[in-house]
């Protein structure tokens, strides 16, 4: 089961009582995927895949109206004989009358010859409970989040440019720095921050399914310190093999052109113990030392080491 589907499914769950939010989530609906027709009078079809999803908007729509929606149930063989289900709602005029006065939907132009219904807001987002209700039926309606395991990333699809933009000024409202672009005909508001899918999730109810995916971020967010620790270490080692092959390199050219007897006590002794211990750190090769030196005088010892040999190449031409 996708991680959208999850959510939906807990929120189709979900009990809400007050009228208010029952308005404000169904308007969601049908501005986000309702198509009102005019060939045989107002009506409205709510298509989904989600069984849950259309038993939640036609207990809606019986709660609020006592309107009983004819459900069309549609197999489709080219998809893997998925199931789709319609909800026909034929409009009388004294309900269109009704939704009007209510605020939740009101005529607009034409689109690809049918009437589309834009949200009028004015009376919908009087209260923060309300607001919530509308981005939980804009979700169920034509929501989509990928799975958290690859990226972060919540979008809201709908044929209707005016509901987008709505959907992405209530979302700012909350802070959720919701953005829009328009794909394939239709016109898609998304969020992309982890933390404010978190806080959407919350907006709307999907509890448990926050949970799940603050589960996976603190998962990732560990994996990734791992990963960076492990990097790091990884590098670090390999400077120290690198430099230690390199002190042996130019402490061996020393002994073969020079001779550790020209060489100062302190230097010669730090050059002996790097020859017996290719493997040891520098803090291991000051702890040999007597008496123990620190990090950086061993470093200086053999940093002068180097330069002794880059001096004898120079002079031999090297």
């Amino acid at each position: 089961m996708s991680f959208s589907l999850t959510v939906k499914n807990e929120l189709c769950r979900l009990e809400t009582t007050q009228k208010c939010c029952l308005l404000s989530e169904l308007a969601a609906v049908i501005g986000s995927s309702g198509v009102v027709k005019t060939d045989n009078g107002f009506s409205i079809r709510i298509s989904t895949e989600n069984a849950a999803f259309a038993r939640r908007i036609f207990s809606i729509i019986k709660k609020l109206y006592n309107i009983y929606p004819e459900v069309l149930i549609r197999r489709c063989k080219k998809l893997k004989n998925h199931i789709s289900y319609t909800l026909l709602i034929t409009l009388s005029t004294g309900l269109k009358q009704l939704l009007d006065s209510a605020g939740i939907l009101y005529e607009d132009n034409k689109i690809d010859g049918h009437e589309v219904f834009t949200i009028n807001t004015s009376n919908l987002f009087k209260k923060a409970c309300c607001r919530k209700s509308f981005l939980r039926g804009a979700f169920l309606a034509g929501g989509s989040l990928s799975d958290p395991e690859k990226t972060y990333h919540l979008e809201i699809a709908s044929h209707n440019r005016n509901f987008a933009v709505t959907f992405r000024n209530l979302a700012d409202r909350f802070g959720l720095k919701a953005k829009i672009i328009r794909r394939k005909g239709s016109y898609v508001a998304y969020i992309k921050e982890g933390e404010n899918i978190v806080d959407f999730l919350n907006i709307i109810g999907a509890h448990s399914a926050l949970m799940d995916l603050e589960n996976v971020r603190i998962l990732k967010e560990m994996r990734n310190n791992v990963n960076r620790i492990v990097n790091c270490e990884t590098a670090n080692l390999g400077k120290t093999v690198n430099a230690s092959l390199r002190q042996i390199e130019n402490i061996r050219y020393i002994k073969d052109n020079l001779g550790f007897d020209s060489l100062p006590e302190n230097l010669r002794e730090i050059a002996e113990i790097r020859l017996n211990n290719s493997d040891a750190n520098l803090k291991e090769l000051g702890e040999m030392l007597n008496p123990p030196l620190g990090k950086s005088g061993v470093n200086h010892r053999l940093r002068r080491l180097d330069s002794i040999a880059e001096d004898i190449r120079s002079r031999k031409g090297e």
